[in-house]
């Protein structure tokens, strides 16, 4: 029998809730809080408060790929360079952490990875620095400057390039208009297919800027699958030409984030499976698996309602 596309696409969104995993949420937010009351007690008043970014902020998160991220906002005076904050929150992470966790530096950001816990669960937490562009002028704009640790996409090792209001990042998928159910579960199927075939790009703030795109260019109808599919039509046809300016500060072309070479890789993945599952509707099994930790309920929504949704989460 062939599969119901849509209907294996919800059962897909409810295996990879993150309300699942509540037990290990908890530990996330513990260890989050941990490393923001260190932050604070290290760095005192050059230190805005931290506040949730990434998936988590967004309730765009899957249960598969479990990180917070946390935004570290320093004033202007703090450091000289953002090369200098960035390398005196990394020193001091690895100083504080390096016995029960691997710190490593990572494009933007510096990640925490706890060692794993008696239950064999893991931790990961990634920090975040920015500075705001002139003292005191971050409680009105919320502007930050980051750093570029290593080559990230067109954008250089070393760049002060990603100017940004992070917070308005975070509005933006929030206030997706009236699609924004939709679009969120498109963008945590996405993540769900970049999981499984275990690659590091598009990063996930491409993936939500593109499916906003396709939402706000396209009439998206239709069932579960078919909308996945306008937006996967959509990228494939765009993802080399299409500009994605960053809603916290549209100087910056988030688009950059992905080589010419990944670009182009993208489009053809995403040709090649729009191409198989049209043949064969088995195969959405392939590139969108369940998640078996978490087989899925009969009680999850109704399947043939494309406006079900699994509820959301809040993450402190």
């Amino acid at each position: 029998m062939a599969t119901d596309r849509s209907s294996y696409l919800w059962d897909v969104l409810s295996s990879h809730k993150v309300s699942k995993e509540e037990g290990l949420l908890d530990k996330f937010k513990e260890k989050r809080d941990t490393i923001k009351d260190s932050l604070k007690e290290r760095f005192g008043d050059n230190l805005y408060s931290p506040f949730n970014s990434g998936s988590f902020a967004k309730h765009t998160a899957i249960n598969l790929k479990f990180d917070f991220d946390l935004m570290v906002p320093f004033k202007r005076n703090a450091f000289s360079t953002l090369e200098e904050m960035y390398e005196a929150v990394y020193d001091f992470l690895y100083e504080e952490f390096n016995g029960e966790a691997h710190v490593r530096k990572q494009k933007v950001s510096i990640g925490i990875e706890f060692f794993p816990d008696v239950d064999g669960e893991v931790v990961k937490i990634d920090i975040v620095p920015g500075r705001e562009l002139n003292q005191g002028q971050y409680e009105e704009d919320e502007k930050l400057n980051l750093y570029v640790y290593s080559q990230f996409g067109k954008i250089a090792r070393g760049s002060d390039y990603i100017r940004s209001n992070v917070r308005k990042q975070v509005d933006h998928i929030r206030q997706s208009g009236d699609d924004r159910t939709s679009v969120r579960n498109i963008i945590r199927l996405l993540k769900v297919w970049k999981k499984h075939i275990n690659q590091n790009y598009p990063k996930s703030f491409l993936i939500e800027l593109i499916v906003i795109k396709a939402f706000d260019k396209l009439t998206i109808e239709g069932d579960l699958w078919d909308k996945l599919r306008s937006v996967l039509v959509f990228i494939k046809d765009n993802i080399e030409s299409i500009s994605l300016p960053d809603p916290g500060n549209t100087n910056n072309e988030v688009a950059d984030t992905l080589t010419d070479y990944e670009k182009q890789s993208l489009s053809s993945d995403f040709a090649y499976l729009i191409e198989r599952i049209d043949e064969s509707s088995d195969l959405i099994k392939l590139y969108f698996p369940i998640n078996e930790k978490f087989p899925p309920e009969e009680t999850y929504g109704s399947k043939g309602n494309s406006r079900s949704v699994p509820p959301l989460v809040k993450f402190g």
